[in-house]
């Protein structure tokens, strides 16, 4: 599965997951609700970047 970036620089690693917001490890980037937030800066999925 793939990381992901904030432009914060905050990193959405699958494998953690968000457990401080209730994401699950093993939790796809894609498969995050519609409404999850950067757990630092506050923003949304778009903000995002696929990282390798």
């Amino acid at each position: 599965m793939n990381k992901y970036e904030c432009m914060c620089e905050y990193v959405y690693d699958p494998a953690k997951g968000d457990p401080d917001n209730g994401i699950q490890p093993g939790t796809a980037f894609e498969d995050l609700p519609d409404d999850w937030v950067c757990p630092l800066c506050g923003a949304e999925k778009e903000h995002f970047e696929k990282i390798d």
